[in-house]
């Protein structure tokens, strides 16, 4: 296992255009644990993500990768210690899966360097652990929304970094590979010693696989910490503007939502 690399954000300031999303936000992820971040739409969750990621630049504070602002940091540096899956990745035209996944290699290589048979091995595993092994020569934009969410996945893993940011990987996923990437990611967690930081919008999903819960609500963390401590149905209320009771996962032991909607409301017992 390699020495951990330390991400934060300070005082962190978020915009499109005029529009300020994030503000004076201050985060640091626990490294060598799954960090999950949750929030209603627009919250502001998947722009900490791209900050966090380097793919957008603060307006004011920094995101800091090892003590260094990461936004002065050269991109084959940073590449080769962070990986990133955005919401709406886009493929190049008619490359393989094979070729996709192999494109998470890049940043290993030096100039001079050729592929190897290490690369050889992390995009074979990678395309084993997320399931796409058998799509490996079909053309990305043939597959299933789902299919193509997997070969994405695949890609970051092939990266091998150290802290991996990955925004709403489960979207597309029947259940049963959400709980597989999600199983899948709390492995190189607990297995490999890295840093995992993902957007959610399944909630129980989120309760029940991080280590470490960030709640946010209008560019701003609300609640961060164990999903036991976080969650709780006041927090629901003002995050997701749900009424819920919270029960305990009978599999995890983790926090459950239940969300009462108007026609049941009346039944609850209190």
């Amino acid at each position: 296992m390699s020495a951990h690399h330390q991400l934060l954000a300070a005082g962190l300031d978020l915009a499109y255009g005029d529009r300020q999303i994030v503000s004076a936000l201050d985060l640091t992820l626990p490294p060598g644990k799954l960090t999950v971040i949750v929030g209603a739409n627009a919250c502001g969750k998947s722009t900490l993500l791209r900050g966090l990621a380097r793919l957008l630049t603060p307006t004011r504070g920094a995101v800091y990768l090892d003590g260094k602002p990461i936004h002065q940091l050269p991109t084959r540096e940073v590449a080769t210690v962070l990986g990133v899956l955005p919401q709406s990745p886009i493929a190049p035209d008619a490359i393989s899966v094979v070729d996709l996944v192999g494109r998470g290699r890049y940043p290993h290589q030096g100039w001079f360097r050729r592929w190897t048979p290490e690369d050889d091995a992390a995009v074979a595993d990678a395309l084993a652990a997320t399931d796409t092994t058998d799509l490996a020569d079909r053309p990305v934009d043939e597959l299933s929304g789902g299919q193509r969410r997997r070969v994405w996945i695949a890609m970051a893993l092939a990266q091998e970094t150290d802290v991996l940011l990955l925004d709403e990987p489960t979207t597309f996923l029947d259940i049963n590979h959400q709980v597989e990437v999600l199983d899948l990611l709390t492995d190189l967690v607990k297995q490999r010693g890295r840093t995992v930081v993902v957007v959610l919008h399944d909630l129980n999903l989120a309760c029940r696989y991080a280590d470490h819960l960030v709640a946010m609500k209008s560019g701003k963390i609300i609640a961060e910490g164990r999903p036991v401590a976080v969650m709780t149905e006041e927090v629901v209320e003002d995050v997701f503007g749900m009424t819920s009771r919270i029960v305990l996962d009978p599999v995890s032991n983790t926090p459950m939502i239940v969300p009462i909607g108007r026609h049941h409301a009346e039944q609850t017992v209190t």
